[in-house]
């Protein structure tokens, strides 16, 4: 891990199933995002959508910057 890594979260604008929002993650969680959606071969604001319907699931849904992290490390872990 690189000292520039250390940044304070970043909002950025995202639209979810066709509503307007906003997310703040730190820019390591933008690039990771960025990248599973390529990955996946999709828009982000689509892959956004995907963990914000898992997370609404949950019996004590996080809020959805928390649930994108939470995702995105269990992702990677595997």
């Amino acid at each position: 891990m690189d000292l520039s890594d250390y940044h304070p979260p970043v909002k950025r604008s995202i639209t979810i199933n066709g509503h307007q929002s906003s997310i703040s993650l730190e820019p390591l969680f933008w690039d990771m995002l960025k990248s599973e959606a390529a990955k996946r071969e999709i828009a982000i604001n689509a892959l956004v959508a995907g963990i914000d319907a898992q997370r609404i699931q949950s019996p004590t849904p996080p809020g959805l910057a928390s649930a994108i992290r939470v995702w995105l490390v269990s992702e990677n872990l595997v």
